[in-house]
């Protein structure tokens, strides 16, 4: 896929990795499988893609990566073990892919979104409420009840943050995931 796109296009200077998803999976029914397949989804997925294009990033002398990586990754979820284990790997893996190709020219950095209006996050709500016995309102109540900015992110907003990694104004930023959780799970890096 790489070689056809730069083939066709020429080199990339920015790869934005922003797909796969782990399943919701309750604790009592997660399995080896159900764990493999969540790190495919989420893991496999984006590092097949950012091995060849970090490599000929660091060969140019340039290029960003941005890596979109769900909150999971940070904060133990009941209904998303495996999802957010593959998570707290590509956080692992952007903050050392960062710090090892910094002299090569090349940033790696991450967006951690948590709550956003998005169908996936209105799938992992239903998950939640199914797990706690509510229904969907009451799950979405509960959810906002714990974001101290007391709503979701818009995608407009997760894409702005996105476009100023990428970009020269965050010039000197790499190896690391900028949370953007409203606060939900404050710490200091």
């Amino acid at each position: 896929m790489v070689d056809a796109v730069e083939a066709r296009l020429g080199p990339i200077d920015v790869l934005v990795n922003s797909a796969g998803a782990a399943r919701r999976t309750p604790p009592p029914d997660l399995a080896p499988a159900v764990w493999r397949e969540a790190f495919d989804a989420k893991f496999f997925s984006y590092i097949n893609v950012i091995d060849p294009m970090v490599k000929r990033m660091a060969a140019r002398g340039r290029g960003v990566i941005v890596n979109v990586i769900g909150v999971g990754g940070k904060a133990a979820s009941p209904t998303h073990l495996a999802g957010g284990s593959a998570n707290a790997a590509l956080m692992l893996a952007t903050a050392g892919l960062g710090a090892a190709y910094a002299a090569s020219g090349v940033r790696v950095v991450g967006v951690s979104p948590g709550l956003t209006e998005t169908e996936r996050v209105a799938e992992g709500l239903a998950a939640d409420a199914r797990l706690a016995g509510v229904d969907l309102k009451e799950a979405r109540r509960r959810a906002l009840a714990k974001i101290p900015m007391g709503r979701p992110a818009s995608p407009g907003e997760i894409a702005d943050a996105v476009l100023f990694l990428a970009s020269a104004k965050a010039s000197y930023v790499t190896g690391t995931t900028l949370s953007m959780d409203g606060a939900q799970n404050p710490t200091v890096m």
